[in-house]
């Protein structure tokens, strides 16, 4: 399906977005950060992974009961197993967190540190705040070059939402309506990701309903696990894993 399909579709399903979505507003639980840490370090020594999660609720380890469960310190275990190296890792996200939102008020504030690896999870805002293809490419674009600009020599990852059909949380009219609106913005994210020299990571290929937390919406201790697997193979690249 084309881009401009994809856009009318979307539009036509307009009142089915504002309808099932203020609904779900009203009944959605609001869950916080969990409490712990938002740094750790596995292995002995200084560590030759330095690994940056940032981005929206997801790198902000929102679902999950502690940050030891969240995707950053479980991605770090994971590159650390595949590496056989000491990692350390840094979670900075935000609740409802927009592209523009981390591009301005948290890259900005971040610390110095000389990040090797960095996850850029970040585009379900943009898509559930029904954010246009111009305005994405402007915030999301803008925000690559950000990080670009400040990490040069990082590999940087973007980790796309997830297919929103298999959200438990969202009613099947809104995730048609959200789906279609994510691929749009899915498809133009990854042409800016390579036009830029961020490496775009696979959607998720399995998404079961264990790996939601109680509001259906956000990973799951399970799911955050199973998501820093996939996207393990993305951030360490295949001659760091075999070193």
């Amino acid at each position: 399906m084309t881009g401009v399909r994809m856009a009318v579709q979307s539009w036509l399903l307009y009142p089915v977005y504002v309808w099932q979505g203020l609904g779900l507003r009203r009944r959605i639980e609001r869950m916080p950060p969990p409490p712990g840490p938002c740094q750790g370090h596995l292995g002995s020594g200084e560590p030759e992974i330095r690994l940056l999660v940032l981005g929206d609720s997801s790198a902000a380890g929102v679902g999950v009961a502690t940050m030891e469960e969240s995707l950053a310190a479980r991605l770090a275990e994971r590159l650390s197993v595949l590496s056989g190296r000491a990692v350390s890792w840094s979670s900075r996200g935000a609740n409802s967190a927009t592209s523009a939102e981390v591009r301005d008020f948290v890259v900005p504030n971040l610390d110095r540190e000389p990040f090797t690896h960095i996850l850029l999870s970040i585009g379900t805002n943009d898509v559930k705040n029904w954010h246009s293809a111009r305005r994405f490419k402007r915030s999301f674009g803008t925000l690559l070059y950000a990080l670009r600009a400040r990490w040069p020599e990082a590999r940087i990852v973007w980790s796309p939402p997830v297919d929103m059909r298999r959200v438990p949380a969202l009613p099947r009219g809104l995730a048609r309506v959200l789906a279609l609106r994510a691929a749009l913005l899915e498809r133009l994210g990854r042409r800016l990701c390579i036009e830029r020299g961020i490496v775009p990571a696979t959607t998720l290929p399995r998404v079961e309903p264990a790996g939601f937390s109680r509001d259906g919406f956000h990973a799951s201790a399970e799911g955050a696990a199973y998501t820093a697997g996939h996207l393990a193979g993305f951030i360490l690249p295949e001659r760091l894993a075999g070193a």
